[in-house]
């Protein structure tokens, strides 16, 4: 038998002989400290607080909440934007998320009429109008029909709507944050279309909320065939009430004021209903005066998320740049990065699940020596379609809409690392 020592009593005498350094008062260098004399760090060689007393119970927090070192991670609104919060928005922190699921906590929030809390045992959707059989479910009727769960953005058709004259809002929460993505669990609108039998002459569905503002939308019949869902879960849990507990429409692609909350009423007919929010608000002013209507698709956008405005460079050395694209068309099939302001790009590396009218997460490695960077990105989907630069969308658009804008966002990283909203076209 051999005395040479195997390789698991190897790694048992380096950890050991690691450990006595640590209680001896030293440690071994970080990344930071490479190349550095080897300093004590009082959070390795002392025993902490955490390490001292016994923490809460399983029975202490029945629904996990974050840790209270993350309690700055939060929706924000901006007070100014509307008359009232009961008839506005919210904003997803998206500086201070990873991946591409947006916890439900965090999704932004946009309302008519403030939140309706609903009892799910007392809430109907009523089907009627051009139908065979007017219907009317109970939230049991539907959690009984074959589910599907699927993973899609939602953006508010405004996201970034007070950028189209210039730079003014310093955050990508507040400039890119009207947007998620979640998994939804729901019924295909579909299957119960087909349950009520649609008359041939079907062009439209009006959707209606139970808010007190009875929001309502116009939706063509052949989206709603297609792939649009009838959901009362996300992210594996129940909708949150702001959100559209109990249940809410949702349209995979399109702009979000479509995607219908507390949805109660689905009427057929054979033309749209032309709600005065729908002529007057959600159009896009051209330069010559006309509009652009019924733009209902959400074109292909990123945003570097990291480093932005809310968070800024800290370190010099090796940083990662990360940030998220999309588009309404399909998938998001390349991201590319610019440091120089545009004169050069690379592709971002791309991680993590590509799905349809879904975010992707994509990455920079980079190293930072203090010089200052002008960074952008720009998303590239399956049909082609590359995100526009901002004064290539004016010399179409104009400036006068608060809708549809996906130019290309830039941010000015300073020598310090302090990051600002700025424009270069």
């Amino acid at each position: 038998m051999s005395n040479e020592p195997t390789a698991d009593l190897l790694n048992r005498r380096r950890f050991l002989s690691v450990a006595g350094l640590a209680g001896a008062g030293a440690v071994l260098p970080t990344i930071a400290q490479a190349g550095e004399a080897p300093k004590p760090d009082p959070l390795i060689t002392e025993v902490q607080d955490w390490n001292r007393y016994l923490g809460d119970g399983v029975d202490k927090r029945p629904y996990g909440v974050p840790s209270k070192y993350e309690k700055h991670v939060v929706r924000r609104d901006v007070s100014w934007l509307t008359a009232s919060p009961e008839s506005s928005v919210n904003f997803t922190p998206l500086h201070e998320l990873d991946g591409i699921i947006t916890p439900s906590g965090v999704c932004f929030e946009r309302h008519h009429g403030g939140i309706a809390e609903i009892n799910p045992a007392d809430h109907r959707l009523m089907i009627h109008g051009l139908v065979e059989k007017p219907l009317v479910f109970t939230m049991d009727d539907i959690k009984r029909m074959p589910r599907v769960n699927k993973v899609y953005f939602l953006e508010c058709a405004a996201n970034s709507g007070m950028e189209w004259r210039g730079a003014q809002l310093n955050g990508c929460q507040f400039t890119h944050g009207m947007i998620h993505n979640v998994m939804y669990t729901g019924v295909p609108l579909k299957l119960l279309l087909d349950e009520a039998g649609l008359k041939p002459n079907v062009k439209w569905l009006m959707l209606e909320g139970a808010d007190s503002a009875g929001m309502n939308r116009s939706l063509p019949i052949a989206k709603a065939l297609d792939d649009v869902l009838i959901a009362f879960a996300m992210n594996g849990e129940a909708l949150r009430p702001e959100n559209g507990y109990p249940l809410r429409a949702v349209i995979p692609g399109w702009q979000g004021n479509l995607w219908v909350k507390w949805l109660r009423r689905i009427e057929a007919g054979d033309q749209p209903w032309q709600t005065r929010e729908e002529t007057s608000k959600y159009t896009d002013l051209m330069p010559d005066g006309r509009a652009r209507k019924h733009t209902f698709v959400m074109d292909a956008k990123s945003v570097i998320t990291n480093p932005s405005p809310q968070a800024p460079l800290k370190f010099k050395g090796r940083n990662v740049l990360t940030g998220v694209a999309w588009s309404g068309r399909g998938t998001v099939k390349r991201v590319d990065v610019t440091l120089d302001g545009g004169r050069n790009w690379q592709a971002a590396r791309i991680d993590g699940p590509v799905l349809d009218k879904s975010l992707v997460r994509f990455y920079v490695d980079f190293d930072w020596n203090g010089e200052e960077l002008m960074i952008q990105s720009r998303a590239i989907d399956e049909t082609g379609y590359v995100q526009p630069s901002k004064d290539e969308l004016r010399k179409v658009r104009g400036v006068n809409s608060v809708y549809h804008n996906n130019g290309i966002q830039t941010w000015l990283v300073r020598g310090n690392g302090e990051t600002e909203n700025v424009e270069i076209g």
